[in-house]
């Protein structure tokens, strides 16, 4: 096994940089236990959509390959893949039991209706393939399950979907963390790391904002085009 890598000063502040919480904690190997409860945060709770769930994985993944962290890769691959099926199956039942009154919910501080219609658009667009591809995508991920079990989809099926969708992302991103880890640059930068995986993995947010801008100008101009052939006049207010 190599070296661990000694942190270096960090551009992140301590409480958005995983390598420092992780690194430093008291917990020894149980920080795994830790790991693992906010990956089931993240994926399964409405309130964990803030939870950094990639960068946390990546994380873990280099320090307990470069010996910061003594675990075993395989078992925490293992883990955090079982923690992840765990948290959509909760909020498969969450959206199961709550039904359409998600709909209604009124904005809070965790909670933000504009996270449930992105959710809803994305798996009106991808099917049942939105629970593997909203594995990648974060706060999406948070909502699809739910969204799905309002749908009412079938538990066998949607239980399929979830550990097609697990496996590559909990167990894909620990293990390229793992990989990556034994590469000393990779250690010795990890604070840059963490911000580019910060940046790719809100790219797929962006491109369905931008999709939905797109969607929602073409609807506006198609909703004003009979007002400006003279052809209906224009509504009263409701």
């Amino acid at each position: 096994m190599p070296a661990a890598v000694q942190p270096r000063a960090s551009i992140l502040p301590d409480w958005l940089n995983p390598d420092v919480f992780l690194r430093d904690s008291p917990l020894g190997p149980w920080i795994v236990l830790v790991v693992c409860v906010i990956i089931f945060a993240e994926t399964g709770l409405l309130i964990g959509f803030f939870l950094p769930g990639d960068s946390m994985l990546f994380t873990a993944g280099l320090l307990v390959a470069t010996g910061a962290i003594q675990f075993n890769i395989w078992l925490l691959a293992l883990f955090v893949v079982i923690a992840a099926i765990l948290g959509n199956q909760v909020g498969f039942l969450i959206g199961a039991k709550i039904g359409p009154a998600l709909f209604s919910r009124p904005d809070s501080r965790f909670f933000k209706q504009e996270n449930v219609r992105k959710a809803h658009e994305f798996f009106e667009r991808h099917g049942g393939q939105s629970l593997i591809l909203a594995r990648f995508v974060p706060i999406i991920r948070t909502f699809v399950p739910v969204i799905v079990g309002v749908a009412g989809m079938e538990r066998g099926k949607f239980f399929l979907y979830n550990v097609l969708g697990a496996i590559p992302w909990a167990a894909g991103v620990t293990l390229l963390g793992a990989w990556l880890g034994h590469y000393a640059w990779v250690g010795k930068n990890i604070d840059l790391i963490f911000l580019f995986i910060v940046l790719v993995s809100l790219i797929p947010i962006f491109v369905e904002f931008a999709k939905a801008r797109a969607a929602k100008r073409r609807g506006s101009a198609r909703g004003l085009a009979p007002l400006e052939d003279g052809d209906a006049e224009r509504p009263e207010g409701r």
